[in-house]
């Protein structure tokens, strides 16, 4: 048996690191945290110095079995779980699992950057002690954001119907995504006009080109910052006269000058940029980039991906300046090596994502890698070598000319041509132009020509154009997290995360890769607002600002540098989380909620018990355990008196007129009448098995029983509600008899009527063909399944007798995979638009054998 135990987190770099130890040592996965504070109780105490209390995870309670039973046949135990507070929180807690069964003394702490031979060695040379500061600052964030959840988010629950939390960062994250709304749905556009013209030259060569009014008798025109300056064309009247002024005169050069430019390479990523640019260039999710950078961490190609430091290890800067000579030739590498500062508090033991290895260019990998791997390596590559070579030079020529008898007008025209790429060699060459700066109207020409001053221009046409001012764009995930990392709000671990928990708790959707607030997430922030005001007028910090929540983040910092106790910290932050507690509590009036008990205690025949899932719904109860609350001197929730003031307008046949004049009860609307058939024609279908996407579960049946039970309750369905019904009966159209009268009665589909492709009904009758389905592919949370996805199409199809131009798009690329099963498909391809065969996904077999 092997002499020494290693734990890491996952088991793909357990595998990889067996590869590079000897026979002498046992690599084993702890598969994340071990141990955690229980997840339906607080789990800290805060009388005891916030002492939390932490429990073996459903999870860790095999894994520890497995790792006790292997210790015992080892003398020496290595934790060397990722070098990041987290992952010594990991180790630490695998420490405390195991030291009874290890001695202490024979417990070492190991850590590195990247996944290679030499590093691993390197780290098992030089073991070291557990880093307690780094522990406590984990505990620290794990505390506080379990004290905010567990305190705080009950109070909104309370106040607004359909929330679920607070976070310490992602209510501040929510918090910057409405504002933005707000500004955004504030902002007044102002009209104004740009001038301009197509000219040449009088002599060759006579290709036009364009030039932009930039000054009118000094003053500049356009705007800046989304406002107007102060020589801009407001009104037609003012157009009209530059335009007959400018139609009497001639256009003369009255200066030439160039510019030369120096833009240099940027550092190297970390976390943030890492995921900014990801979704910028390749269009994706921070959550689904971390989790491909993961995947090539593990594989051993790019070092550890959660770094907010833009450090690079002597050693890869010397291997990545070779190969710039090498490969680019000595004017492309600098004199000295490049060095970049890392802001604020980063770590600078630690080194920024880079490839591990230089001389693996993107495609020579080595391993398999899927498209989207390749295409997230080939990005860290190329910023890394990037960030190793020579500026680039741009020369950035600029014509001037004036026009005008009673007035001066400037028209300027700039055009920008790189003369040496430097950097760009390596990184791909970028537009020589500077992109507009976002609220400006300014931009380039692609080339000028040959120009001297003095030389006039002849005007072929005139340009105007009328425009106004924009707001500022919306957030997207990118642009959001730049905006909380310049903010110092939240950490690189934490990004990803704050996104999906966003998405997740339906406080925003995402339009085209911007974020917008819900209905659920404004609400949320306006009571975050004025808890701020209330705060504010008693002198009192506010939990969910910005600020506040950047200085948390540096008190972390402190911790972890031993600078400050984190049980200090916790008393310093607890007082204020109690006060906003406090603050954040919206009563409802004792006076109202007095007579609305009044007016339900003259009820005598109370609606039976309604039990829907593990709820029982009970109105009588519900009045009792309210009447009961108010008397032991609890005062109701704001939300609480909505609810009893809906239950006296459910009954209000049974209250006197007096009260029900009073409270100003209104009849609730009746359930639709044809609710409840719909609900009928649906309970004889055998629905669809409930899944999972994400953290998400879609149950079809559960949904209908839900909206029974709603309705026996008297309860009056939303629009999305009786939306989602009409898609199930839809969606099961195939058990329904007599399906076309149905979608006839309910007038089903008739919104969203589309003309049908003529190619889809062939195209579905081919694939019937195939037999042998691809394997279903995870990418991040959602799976990816063929067969299912045909037959979604082909379901659809029958009972809507169309589908979508996207689906059909994605019809016919699937055709294309599946061609070598389709007979004849080659003579269909013209016929019917199809694409040319495309290589097969690997099937279930094939991807076993690989």
């Amino acid at each position: 048996m092997s002499k020494n135990l290693v734990i890491v987190e996952s088991p793909a770099k357990a595998k990889k690191i067996n590869q590079f130890l000897g026979k002498d040592y046992t690599v084993m996965a702890s598969v994340g945290h071990v141990r955690d504070l229980p997840q339906k109780k607080l789990g800290v105490d805060v009388e005891k110095g916030f002492e939390p209390e932490y429990v073996s995870t459903t999870r860790g309670k095999k894994v520890l079995k497995e790792l006790k039973d292997a210790a015992k046949k080892c003398e020496s135990v290595y934790l060397a779980p990722d070098p990041d507070r987290e992952g010594e929180a990991i180790a630490w807690h695998l420490f405390e699992a195991l030291k009874k069964t290890v001695k202490e003394e024979n417990f070492y702490r190991v850590t590195y950057n990247e996944i290679t031979k030499p590093a691993i060695l390197a780290a098992f040379e030089q073991p070291e002690k557990i880093n307690m500061d780094r522990v406590n600052a984990q505990q620290a964030r794990r505390v506080l954001d379990r004290l905010v959840g567990f305190q705080g988010s009950p109070v909104v629950r309370k106040q607004i119907r359909g929330a679920q939390s607070v976070g310490r960062v992602q209510t501040v994250a929510l918090r910057l995504v409405v504002e933005r709304e707000t500004e955004i749905e504030n902002f007044k556009p102002e009209t104004y006009f740009t001038v301009g013209a197509e000219v040449r030259k009088q002599e060759t060569p006579l290709d036009p080109f364009t030039v932009k009014l930039a000054r009118i008798n000094g003053e500049s025109v356009g705007i800046k910052d989304r406002k107007l300056l102060p020589g801009a064309v407001k009104t037609k009247e003012q157009l009209e006269a530059i335009q007959n002024e400018l139609n009497r005169s001639a256009l003369k050069v009255t200066d030439v000058f160039t510019k030369e430019v120096t833009r240099r390479a940027k550092p190297p990523f970390i976390t943030s940029t890492l995921q900014q640019s990801a979704s910028g260039s390749l269009g994706f999710a921070p959550a689904r980039t971390m989790g491909i950078a993961q995947s090539l961490y593990e594989s051993g190609l790019i070092t550890y991906m959660r770094t907010d430091s833009v450090n690079i290890a002597q050693s890869a800067q010397e291997e990545c300046r070779v190969f710039v000579g090498e490969n680019y030739g000595a004017e492309y590498l600098p004199q000295s090596p490049n060095v970049y500062r890392s802001k604020g508090a980063a770590q600078e033991a630690h080194e920024a994502i880079r490839p591990t290895d230089v001389s693996i260019e993107p495609g020579k990998e080595g391993v398999k890698l899927d498209a989207a791997e390749q295409k997230l390596y080939r990005l860290i590559w190329e910023r890394f070598v990037a960030s190793q070579m020579v500026p680039a030079k741009i020369a950035r020529r600029t014509v001037e000319i004036e026009a005008g008898s009673e007035n001066k007008y400037l028209f300027r025209a700039t055009a920008s041509e790189i003369v040496f790429p430097g950097y760009m060699r390596a990184s791909g060459i970028e537009a020589a132009a500077d992109t507009p700066k976002d609220g400006e109207d300014d931009s380039e020409i692609e080339k000028l020509p040959p120009l001297q001053t003095g030389e006039a221009l002849d005007v072929l046409k005139w340009l105007t154009e009328q425009k106004e001012t924009k707001p500022v764009a919306r957030f997207t995930e990118a642009s959001l997290i730049r905006e909380l990392e310049e903010n110092g709000v939240g950490r690189p671990s934490t990004y990803a995360a704050i996104m999906s928990k966003l998405d997740e708790r339906e406080y925003v959707i995402k339009e085209k890769r911007s974020l917008i607030p819900t209905e659920l997430g404004k609400e949320l922030v306006e009571l975050v607002l004025k808890t701020e005001e209330k705060l504010k007028s008693d002198n009192k910090v506010d939990l969910f600002e910005t600020r506040f929540t950047a200085d948390m983040e540096t008190k972390l910092d402190e911790v972890e540098e031993g600078k400050i106790e984190w049980t200090k910290m916790m008393e310093e932050f607890y007082p204020s989380l109690l006060e906003w507690i406090e603050h954040a509590k919206e009563t409802a009036d004792p006076a109202f909620v007095q007579k609305c008990f009044s007016a339900l205690a003259a009820v005598t025949e109370w609606a039976p018990a309604v039990k829907s899932g593990r709820r029982t719904y009970d109105d009588k109860k519900t009045f009792d355990d309210l009447q009961e609350k108010v008397g032991e001197g609890e005062r109701l929730s704001k939300r609480q008196g909505e609810m009893l003031h809906k239950m006296c307008c459910r009954y209000i046949k049974q209250i006197p007129e007096s009260f029900a004049a009073e409270l100003e009860l209104v009849e609730p609307e009746a359930v639709r009448d044809e609710t409840p058939r719909k609900l009928q024609i649906l309970s004889n279908v055998k629905f669809d098995e409930a899944r999972k996407v994400g953290k998400r579960t879609y149950d079809d049946k559960k949904f209908c029983t839900s909206l029974s039970d709603q309705i026996a309750m008297g309860k009056r369905l939303s629009d999305r509600q009786l939306a989602y019904l009409d898609t199930l009966l839809t969606k099961y159209a195939n058990q329904i008899e007599n399906f076309e009268a149905v979608k006839t009665e309910f007038k089903l589909g008739e919104k969203e009527e589309v003309a049908a492709d003529p190619s889809t009904a062939p195209i579905l009758a081919l694939m019937e063909s195939v037999t042998e389905w691809a394997e279903p592919t995870v990418r991040g949370k959602r799976e990816f399944n063929d067969k299912t996805f045909y037959d979604s199409l082909a379901s659809q199809f029958k009972s809507k007798g169309a589908l979508s131009d996207r689906q059909v798009g994605a019809l016919k690329k699937m055709a294309a995979r599946y061609a070598d099963q389709i007979p004849g498909y080659a003579g269909k391809q013209e016929e019917l638009g199809l694409f040319a065969p495309r290589k097969a996904k690997p099937k279930k077999e094939e991807a076993t054998a690989e």
